[in-house]
């Protein structure tokens, strides 16, 4: 079963479960962590709502899309199964260290978290060097402590993973 899968098409899953043995993980985590990112539509084309210029599948940064070759506009022209070559290829350098649905989204989200615990701190409320980092994710601090953990950061994208498992959005 296929988290998302009825919502793709068949090149779609055929590629995506060719990316998940390549990079060593679930596809069921990468379908939801493009649901996610993707609001459910899974278009190449999707704009970032809050206007940081990210586009597509996983929300590529105009500086990511040109570390991997492209630009954003190329990227948003793409089919979507021609843009999952590119979400191989950002994700290919982790291959093998994305064990768990959080890592496959903090590849996307914070890097740096791949590995770490749940209770791991991305942003705190009380970070003198980046005050903004908390101020732009406040909305993910489920317990209003001024700290977004890693577990607050990945709980949507959970909540994507188990309504793509759901018997109208999953494929056999």
């Amino acid at each position: 079963m296929l988290a998302w899968g009825q919502k793709v098409s068949k090149p779609f899953r055929d590629r995506v479960i060719g990316m998940s043995t390549t990079l060593g993980v679930d596809p069921n985590f990468l379908m939801a962590c493009m649901a996610f990112e993707s609001g459910e539509t899974f278009s190449p084309s999707i704009k970032n709502a809050a206007g940081s210029g990210a586009v597509g599948l996983i929300q590529f940064m105009p500086s990511t899309a040109q570390a991997l070759g492209t630009t954003s506009q190329q990227l948003a022209a793409m089919s979507a199964v021609k843009q999952l070559d590119f979400v191989e290829k950002y994700f290919l350098p982790r291959a093998g260290k994305l064990k768990s649905l959080e890592d496959v989204y903090m590849a996307i989200l914070w890097p740096v978290a791949i590995g770490k615990p749940l209770d791991f701190v991305l942003f705190d409320k009380s970070d003198p060097q980046h005050p903004k980092r908390y101020i732009q994710n406040a909305g993910l601090d489920f317990n209003r402590d001024g700290k977004i953990t890693k577990a607050e950061t990945a709980a949507k994208v959970r909540a994507k993973l188990e309504k793509g498992l759901q018997a109208e959005n999953a494929s056999v």
